[in-house]
C-alpha cells in the first residue's frame, strides 16, 4: 500500500512541473508573447484569496492603476478583474528601459462558493484593491442542534 506521503510528493512534483511549463507553447520563441513585456499576460494581477465565517477577501496588486479604469464584474461563482494601466507621460523621452507594461489587463477568479453580489465591496489604497464578498447565506455554515430521544 502506498503511503500518503508519497501521494504528496508526487503531487508537488506534479506542481512543480506545471509551473516549469506555465506558458510554454510549441510555438513559443523569443519573439511570443511570454518573452514581451506589457500588461495581459499570465497572471496579472497578481491576487490573494482568502476566507472567514463570513465572506471571501480578494487582494489583487495594481499599483500605477487609477481606480476609474478598474471594473469589476461578479456572476454567480465567477469574480472578474479588468482594466488598463496606462502609458508613462514621457512618450517623446528615449526610453532605456522599460519593465513596467502598459495597457489593458483582464483577470477571472473562480470563487469558492456563491456571494452576495448586492452586498460586495471595494476599496483601492496605495496600489492595492481589497475587495470584500459576502458569502450567501446557503454558503454559510450552520450548526444542526442534535436532540436526544
Amino acid at each position: 500500500m502506498l503511503s500518503n506521503s508519497l501521494f504528496r510528493e508526487l503531487e508537488n512534483l506534479r506542481r512543480e512541473i506545471d509551473d516549469a511549463f506555465r506558458g510554454v507553447r510549441p510555438t513559443a520563441g523569443l519573439l511570443s508573447p511570454d518573452f514581451l513585456p506589457g500588461l495581459g499576460l499570465a497572471n496579472y494581477p497578481q491576487v490573494n484569496l482568502r476566507e472567514d465565517e463570513n465572506a471571501f477577501h480578494l487582494e489583487a496588486l495594481v499599483p500605477g492603476v487609477e481606480p476609474a479604469d478598474l471594473d469589476l464584474s461578479v456572476m454567480n461563482r465567477t469574480l472578474t478583474l479588468s482594466g488598463e494601466r496606462r502609458e508613462s507621460e514621457y512618450k517623446d523621452a528615449s526610453c532605456h528601459r522599460n519593465e513596467r507594461g502598459s495597457g489593458r489587463f483582464l483577470r477571472t477568479i473562480e470563487l469558492p462558493s456563491e456571494v452576495e453580489n448586492e452586498a460586495i465591496k471595494a476599496e483601492y489604497r496605495n496600489g492595492v484593491l481589497r475587495v470584500t464578498l459576502p458569502k450567501a447565506e446557503s454558503a454559510k455554515p450552520r450548526k444542526i442542534t442534535v436532540k436526544a430521544s
